[in-house]
């Protein structure tokens, strides 16, 4: 009994003493939270920058004369603001930018109803108007097809069945409850897998079969390809349906149609009415590869010691094209630049550099962020360590919708956590309270964990982020939390001074450079 009370003593001692090492380490310079939350709350510039991004240079597919447009507005505005270093970084190849010039799509019988829907991107044009009978295609497999064989010669051709509308009583818009983030907090149960996106279970063969019913439509000389969208209420979620890769083959012109439209017409066929559609398609592709890049600025270091060090922060600058990108990613492009106004407003001097990053092609894999990890820090193909490998303090994420931040997620990096709960005291007020040990995936900070740099992604509130914005024709700055982005932009701020400002870097957990490297899968 007393060797268990002095083992229970002990252990408590140390806990003690651990609890007031992370303390005295961090040393929280809390007049600077009370301006850093004064300039972020109060005299807040991300609403009008957003707007601006989102409403002037929209949509941002990576290469497109838009996404250019808006990399030098950013770089003036960075300069404005007397940023260093402002710029449009090559990281290296993207390959063919693809542009949407025009869209119209109708049915014309057996009753006239202009269709809500957008083309794919990387798809082509339909070369003037195109006017033809829908017909309805739905094998089960790749041998279903030999029974639409010389049937679909120019027809508008509709990929799926009716899909389903069941009302749902789900709320559209959620915000994290106490007993969601006390959940993240605790560890998952070994051998648990995340339940984020889970695969269908005949996901692959579906895939096998979607990839077959595009040849085979092809070959057969169809006009145009129609699939249903995944949303309710005119709300379309649409990417890419072809490749960006130079030379690559050309596949039919394709586009997407709002579920209550797409049944309509299924409906009509079902009844053994013909329908006519009328769909034109204008898309400008460049004939060759183009350069990537990603928008950086800089608040240089101060301290003769550790200036040569950096503090990241950022989220992605591409967008997708049914929308203008507010909350994917606008959003967090508009935090990481805000963070960036309040610190210069304040003119602090931080000791180690903070680099503003603002991502191209994350949709597409991490594009941007993954070149500029192999140019700047480590190589994964060749093995190879770049200088500032050994500079880089950590990378903080914005990139969950325009949600407020709830916390952070410290990648399995045990050693961060006390230091994070450290810094989340003093804005718990703010709402952002909560450290989680686990992983999150889907964005930006992976490319730096994959090589064993601190990156990390905020916990966030997802508001309407999954039911309704993400990836669709509402991802626009009406569908944003404003007053959830200003909270946003205040914590980054102070995470990134924290960062900046203390004696050593962040700690960094185990890396194995012979690790197979991550799934390459945008968010």
């Amino acid at each position: 009994m007393r060797k268990t009370l002095a083992r229970t003593l002990v252990l408590a001692l140390l806990l003690v003493f651990t609890a007031l090492g992370v303390s005295a380490q961090e040393k929280l310079d809390l007049q600077m939270l009370d301006r850093i939350r004064a300039e972020g709350l109060q005299n807040s510039k991300i609403v009008d920058f957003l707007i601006t991004l989102c409403d002037v240079y929209a949509p941002r597919l990576p290469a497109s004369p838009q996404y250019v447009q808006a990399g030098e507005w950013v770089v003036g505005q960075a300069n404005a603001l007397g940023l260093a270093n402002a710029a449009m970084e090559t990281y290296g190849t993207f390959g063919r930018s693809w542009e949407l010039q025009k869209y119209y799509a109708a049915m014309t019988a057996p009753q006239y109803m202009p269709l809500i829907g957008y083309p794919k991107a990387w798809t082509p044009g339909t070369n003037g108007v195109l006017k033809g009978q829908a017909a309805l295609l739905q094998p089960k497999t790749v041998a279903d097809l030999d029974k639409y064989k010389g049937k679909l010669k120019d027809a508008i051709v509709l990929t799926q069945g009716e899909q389903d509308m069941t009302i749902s009583f789900e709320p559209m818009a959620t915000r994290l409850l106490e007993t969601d983030l006390a959940k993240l907090v605790l560890a998952p149960e070994p051998g648990a897998r995340r339940p984020q996106n889970p695969p269908m279970p005949d996901m692959a063969a579906r895939q096998q079969l979607q990839l077959a019913v595009g040849k085979f439509l092809k070959a057969e000389g169809a006009g145009c390809i129609v699939d249903p969208g995944r949303g309710k209420f005119g709300t379309v979620f649409v990417s890419s349906g072809g490749s960006r890769a130079k030379g690559a083959e050309m596949p039919l012109p394709s586009i997407v149609v709002a579920n209550e439209h797409y049944n309509r017409i299924v409906r009509i066929l079902k009844k053994d009415i013909p329908v006519t559609l009328e769909i034109e398609v204008q898309a400008r592709f460049t004939a060759d590869d183009l350069p990537g890049t990603n928008v950086v600025a800089e608040i240089p270091g101060t301290d003769p010691k550790l200036k040569s060090e950096l503090v990241m922060l950022g989220g992605h600058f591409d967008t997708w094209h049914s929308g203008t990108g507010a909350t994917d990613d606008g959003a967090g492009s508009a935090v990481a630049f805000e963070a960036m106004r309040i610190l210069k407003a304040l003119g602090i001097k931080p000791r180690r550099t903070i680099r503003m990053a603002l991502w191209d092609a994350e949709e597409q894999g991490f594009v941007g962020s993954r070149g500029y990890v192999a140019n700047h820090f480590f190589d994964r193909a060749k093995k190879e360590k770049k200088p500032e490998y050994d500079k880089l303090s950590a990378y903080f994420n914005f990139d969950n919708g325009s949600g407020k931040i709830r916390g952070i997620y410290a990648q399995n990096n045990s050693a961060v956590v006390p230091i994070f709960e450290e810094w989340l005291k003093p804005i718990h007020d703010l709402g952002a309270a909560t450290v989680t040990l686990r992983n999150t995936g889907g964005t930006d900070h992976l490319p730096f964990d994959a090589v064993g740099l601190p990156g990390f992604q905020f916990i966030q509130d997802d508001l309407e982020y999954d039911t309704l914005t993400h990836h669709s024709n509402m991802d626009v700055v009406d569908h944003v939390s404003r007053p959830d982005l200003i909270q946003s932009a205040t914590v980054m701020a102070w995470f990134v001074y924290n960062a900046a400002m203390r004696d050593e870097k962040l700690p960094r957990k185990y890396f194995d450079p012979s690790a197979p490297a991550p799934a390459r899968r945008g968010n």
